[in-house]
């Protein structure tokens, strides 16, 4: 797969909208006095850009509004509604949007009435408080990173085949060769990775995934190691929001 010319050139200016960012980061790490660089044993998923994502060690400076704040300003998505981690006594797991109905007598009807059907669905925003328990371990949320106009503040790309390892490793070496800040981790189920460009303003889906289309592709013609099945998939994962729905969700890192 080779990226035309209109990806290359979406390509270049997206490496310079996050330079700008990276460096934004940067300044607020170092104001800080949070150190942001260290290396990991050979095996393991780490970030590989400044003011990525990093260890609790890195982020030890930081007040814990500070990390709140944080967090949020890197994974922006909708702030309207937000998935919510669910496990059922059964061992079945998932995520829904948050409602504030849910399980009230009278109002919510579940499970006899999906929630997706339900008329009485009101959608809870998200909050520093609802951040903070999910940094706290108290919840684990999600967020629909494609917004109602289109747009989106980052773009993460799913690693879940059996090379997930050396595929993110050459993924990452391509993001380096063009000056794209990416941030690594391991997924939740330990089977795989996501890798995370943070935007410095809001972007067109649409060309959010372009990036990370000519990004796969520079990959793959350097390296023999990544083939086109061996990521799953972007997020965003559609270009326009489905009519009355929120869009592919992504689990948020903790």
């Amino acid at each position: 797969m080779k990226a035309s010319n209109d990806d290359l050139e979406a390509l270049r200016a997206e490496i310079y909208r996050l330079r700008d960012e990276n460096a934004r980061l940067l300044a607020l790490l170092d104001g800080r006095g949070t150190p942001y660089r260290e290396t990991g044993p050979a095996d393991r998923v780490v970030p590989t850009e400044p003011g990525s994502l990093g260890p609790s060690a890195r982020q030890s400076a930081l007040s814990t509004a500070e990390k709140v704040a944080l967090f949020r300003n890197l994974f922006r998505g909708r702030t309207d509604v937000f998935p919510v981690r669910w496990e059922s006594n059964k061992g079945h797991s998932g995520y829904a949007p948050a409602c504030a109905n849910e399980w009230k007598p009278g109002v919510c009807e579940k499970p006899r009435i999906k929630c997706g059907e339900c008329p009485n669905r009101a959608f809870v925003p998200l909050d520093e408080r609802t951040i903070y328990n999910h940094l706290a371990g108290a919840a684990t949320i999600g967020v629909y990173p494609l917004l109602p106009d289109d747009n989106c503040h980052f773009l993460a790309v799913d690693f879940d085949e059996t090379d997930w390892r050396e595929d993110t490793r050459a993924f990452a070496r391509s993001c380096r060769e063009l000056d794209i800040p990416v941030a690594l981790e391991i997924s939740r189920s330990g089977n795989g990775a996501h890798a995370w460009i943070f935007f410095s303003r809001a972007v067109p889906a649409r060309e959010a995934r372009r990036l990370g289309t000519a990004v796969i592709s520079h990959a793959c013609a350097h390296s023999r190691q990544l083939k086109l099945s061996s990521y799953d998939r972007l997020f965003p994962s559609q270009d326009t929001l489905p009519k009355g729905g929120f869009g592919s969700l992504i689990a948020l890192s903790i």
